[in-house]
């Protein structure tokens, strides 16, 4: 008798979409006037992470605007990534907390959201006092899907049931977080941030001084190895069974890196079914021509 194991949905994508060194890698460096790159980005993958909510509170008139752009668009999905105030500054308001819900609830209403990224920093370590600040927060936003990473070891064996903890690959630095798939909520959420560790190591002596955008992306600009992403692929299919939902962000963004690894790894997990690729990216990355079914 054959066992056939249920496949969980898959939703892939990158940690944002507006890059202007992703032409001509993966956008076309010749675009006409109505040429706009989240619907383009939208043809290809069928989620996105949203990096620029961690840094300014977004105007509710731009996300219903990425609303309108994907209304012929039947399955996309953001993450909403979490203001730096909750997370590395711990200094919110109410008003804060009502920018945040507002954006969240223009998108669920649309079902167009995946959920919250809640990304907390190296230096947040396991302890009781962190533990029921998270706590706190995670209860400001009861309700949606709460993604919450943490970059300290010390947290490798917590596991929660009502959020995802995030499972991460960086460099191997210190008491980093170690890559090993998390399962909670019925839901794995994997976040690819590289692993190039002279530059990760350079970016954490340059913490807080003031930094070009080249300085502060070049910890990012790694393209994963073929043999470690089958690694990868091997590494979420053993926890299939335990998930409805598998959320991959390739976070590797530098010069369209994370483009290319987020098809490469799309390709693995959909057991080796070709794909339709842009001919920019497999021109820029001439190994992704054996996945395309491009004819």
């Amino acid at each position: 008798m054959c066992i056939i194991l249920k496949t969980p949905k898959l939703h892939i994508g990158t940690a944002g979409w507006s890059f202007k060194d992703w032409v001509p890698a993966f956008y076309p460096k010749n675009q006409s006037v109505n040429f706009d790159w989240l619907q383009f980005y939208a043809h290809y993958f069928n989620f996105v992470e949203v990096n620029s909510s961690y840094y300014t509170y977004l105007n509710p008139m731009i996300v219903e605007s990425w609303l309108r752009k994907l209304e012929d668009v039947d399955d996309f999905s953001f993450t909403l990534k979490l203001h730096q105030d909750f997370t590395h500054k711990h200094n919110f308001t109410k008003a804060k907390v009502s920018a945040v819900l507002q954006n969240l609830n223009l998108l669920k209403d649309s079902e167009r959201l995946s959920g919250l990224l809640i990304q907390f920093p190296y230096s947040f370590q396991f302890n009781d006092s962190n533990m029921n600040y998270m706590q706190k927060i995670i209860e400001l936003f009861d309700g949606y899907n709460r993604f919450v990473e943490v970059r300290h070891k010390s947290w490798q064996t917590k596991k929660a049931k009502s959020i995802t903890f995030c499972t991460v690959d960086q460099p191997n630095i210190g008491e980093s977080i170690e890559f090993n798939p998390v399962v909670g909520n019925q839901a794995m959420y994997i976040r690819f941030h590289g692993r190039n560790e002279e530059a990760w190591i350079n970016s954490l002596s340059n913490f807080g001084k003031k930094q070009t955008y080249e300085e502060q992306s070049s910890r990012y600009e790694y393209l994963y190895l073929p043999g470690e992403l089958v690694s990868f692929n091997r590494q979420i299919k053993e926890v299939y069974d335990q998930v409805k939902d598998v959320y991959i962000v390739m976070n590797n963004h530098p010069k369209g890196n994370a483009v290319a690894n987020a098809f490469e790894l799309l390709h693995l997990l959909k057991n080796r079914e070709k794909i339709i690729l842009p001919e920019t990216i497999s021109n820029t990355f001439p190994r992704l021509k054996i996945i395309s079914n491009n004819h």
